[in-house]
Parts: structure tokens; C-alpha cells; sequence
């Protein structure tokens, strides 16, 4: 019988190499990836006009979208990006930040509101330093990949077509960005701009330890219709992504990388996070996974909390426990 030919839309990830290569084989299917990037790029294809068999996801747009009735997907327990996000909250030096709590009636830029990233920026700022949403008044630079309600209470203004958020940061209209890239300022080395944690590796090491909370930002998805003709796709699609990750960290190990203090990077992380610095699976991820199902339903997101399992197919809730 011929393999399926199954088209995946993800990033260019160095633990996804190998079974974009060829390198790591699964039984029965051909995968055939489709490199994009930036990753929203891939959600917004997805979403709207499912363009993939199988793609990278927002976990935040997936849980909107489920929570709107939207059952065209089924999650696998394979987590291609994760990102602390402690390190990417900027503040205007000059706007009397000192520490987060003093983000209690500032002006904040971001991308957008439902996205990941902002789901655990939020989430952090509440339950570690006790700003809610509500205390912050939010202005975001483009429309969001799944239609929102705005929760009641939360201030959230578009800034104008002609306008950046670079420029109203550097100008001191904002008091702060949270982004998931470096804001201009700061990657010219402005004095106006610095992170609003410093110590930003140590704050999130600590805050791993104490939580387990390792964010989640893009999980991955295929056709609920794909799914339902052969569910056993899900499970070997999982065992080929983790056969993938696992070689792309021997190649670490080997020495294969070319930036330098890797060696010393990886022991940190191996240190704070354990041998297998970004695990697969529902059961490993328990902690990061609750905290999203619950702060998706905090902050107005979703109409309810989701249990976890809810998520993902059935045959790969148990997978790599």
C-alpha cells in the first residue's frame, strides 16, 4: 500500500529537520513540510482556508477557536515553539517602571491580544505580581487571527494605520512592549529602552522551578477530517516529530552547532528544565498546559476552562509520559 502524503506547514526548525529530511522516516506516511515564516503566517492560512494537513498552531487561536465551536482540528502532544516571555516585555526607561507592579496604569504595546504570547505575559503579571489585565491599558498594531469578545473591563485601543509601535515607544507614548521580537530602540542600544527583568535568565529559571510552567507558545494540529478517517495518524506522527527532536539534540551534543558557549547554554538549560529541555506529551506538560486552559478562561478568552485532554487526540494523551 503507498504512503499517505501529508503536507506540513511549520517553521524551519532544527528539531524538525530531520523528518523534513528524510533523515527520521514514518511508517506509512510521507511528510512533505512547507516552510513559512513568520509562523502567523501559517496559523492564518490554517484557520481560514485549512491549507495543510497538518500545521503549527497558536495554542491561544486553537482554544479560541474550539471555544467558538470550531472543530476542524485535532491537536498532537508535539509542542514545536516554547518561549519564556519574562525576557520579552521592554519598558521605557524614562516612564517611572521600576519594577511590574508599576504597570498598573501604563500604556503597553503588543501585536495583538489573543495571541500566546500575551496569553502568558498576562498570566504571569497577575498571578506572580498581582496586575490583572484590567490594570493595563493595551494598544495593539494588528487586527487578531480569531475573532475576540473583549472581556469586560479591558482597555483596548488599535493605534493608527500611519503609526508604529517602535515610534510611540521611542517617543514615550508607550510605557512599555510586550512583543515577541526586540523592539527597535532596544536593539540599537536607545537608553530609552531595557528589559523590564534584567536578570531575565535567572528570573525565569526560578520562576520554572517554582511553577514547572515552561510556555507554550505554538502547538500542532491537523485536519479533525484527516484525523477521523485514520486516528493512528496522530500517534505516529507524534513518535516521528519526538524521533526528529531527539536527533537534532544528539547533533547538540555532538558539538554540531556553530554559535559559541552552546555547550554551556545546554547545561543551563539541562540544569533548570531536566535532560530533555523541551519534552512532548500531555503528562510532561501538565503544569504549562493547565496554566494556558485556565488563563485563556481568566482572562475572558474562553467561555470555560478546557481539560487538557480535551485538546488533543485521544490515542496521544498518554504518548511519552
Amino acid at each position: 500500500m503507498a504512503n499517505r502524503t501529508m503536507t506540513i506547514g511549520m517553521r524551519d526548525y532544527d528539531h524538525c529537520r530531520a523528518l523534513a529530511n528524510g533523515r527520521i522516516k514514518i511508517d506509512g506516511i510521507d511528510p512533505k513540510f512547507v516552510n513559512i515564516s513568520p509562523p502567523s503566517q501559517i496559523f492564518l492560512r490554517m484557520l481560514h482556508d485549512e491549507e495543510f494537513d497538518v500545521s503549527e498552531m497558536s495554542l491561544s487561536n486553537f482554544m479560541i477557536a474550539m471555544g467558538k465551536g470550531d472543530r476542524r482540528f485535532v491537536a498532537i502532544p508535539v509542542f514545536p515553539s516554547r518561549v519564556f516571555r519574562h525576557s520579552y516585555i521592554w519598558i521605557n526607561t524614562t516612564a517611572g517602571i521600576a519594577e511590574p507592579a508599576d504597570l498598573k496604569g501604563k500604556k503597553v504595546g503588543i501585536a495583538d491580544y489573543s495571541m500566546t504570547a500575551l496569553l502568558f505575559v498576562r498570566g504571569l503579571l497577575q498571578h506572580e505580581y498581582g496586575v490583572a489585565p484590567q490594570d493595563i491599558h493595551w494598544f495593539r498594531r494588528r487586527a487578531e487571527h480569531v475573532a475576540i469578545d473583549i472581556p469586560p473591563g479591558i482597555r483596548l485601543d488599535n493605534i493608527g494605520k500611519d503609526q508604529t509601535l517602535d515610534d510611540l515607544f521611542e517617543a514615550g507614548e508607550l510605557d512599555a512592549v510586550a512583543l515577541t521580537s526586540p523592539p527597535r530602540a532596544f536593539l540599537q542600544g536607545s537608553p530609552v529602552a531595557a528589559r523590564l527583568f534584567p536578570d531575565c535568565r535567572v528570573v525565569e529559571a526560578e520562576y520554572y522551578a517554582r511553577t514547572r510552567i515552561y510556555p507554550i507558545m505554538h502547538m500542532t494540529v491537523m485536519r479533525r477530517a484527516i484525523y477521523e478517517q485514520d486516528p493512528s495518524l496522530a500517534v505516529r506522527l507524534s513518535h516521528g516529530f519526538q524521533a526528529s527532536k531527539e536527533l537534532a539534540f544528539e547533533d547538540y551534543d555532538e558539538g554540531l552547532a556553530s554559535l559559541p558557549w552552546v555547550n554551556l547554554d545546554m547545561e543551563f538549560a539541562r540544569q533548570v528544565l531536566g535532560k530533555d529541555v523541551a519534552p512532548y506529551g500531555i503528562k510532561k506538560n501538565a503544569a504549562t498546559l493547565e496554566a494556558a486552559t485556565l488563563y485563556s478562561h481568566e482572562q475572558g478568552l474562553t467561555q470555560r476552562k478546557f481539560a487538557v485532554e480535551e485538546l488533543f487526540a485521544a490515542e496521544t494523551v498518554d504518548l511519552f509520559a
